[in-house]
């Protein structure tokens, strides 16, 4: 028998931290959605350092680096074609 992991959305971890902002306790909140009280802690940890944005799919400079990378890959393909021809 093999446990699959539960996923949560971000709207839900945002509801979870905003009742705890609003006065709930973590352990009472931990109780009624049946999470980890150090689950919620990490959302909350993660909520603190980045806000509204902490839970969505892509971190903030996933962009960027993603940009990077792509020049990176550009560079290095522009640079073997100009090697194999020698």
């Amino acid at each position: 028998m093999s446990l699959k992991r539960r996923t949560f959305t971000s709207a839900f971890k945002l509801r979870v931290v905003r009742e705890i902002e609003a006065g709930k306790t973590p352990a009472q909140a931990a109780r009624e959605h049946e999470l980890h009280p150090n689950l919620i802690s990490n959302w909350r940890k993660r909520y603190g350092q980045c806000g509204a944005d902490a839970f969505e799919a892509t971190p903030p400079n996933a962009e960027r680096r993603q940009a990077e990378l792509e020049r990176l890959i550009g560079q290095l393909t522009i640079e073997n074609a100009f090697l194999a021809r020698r």
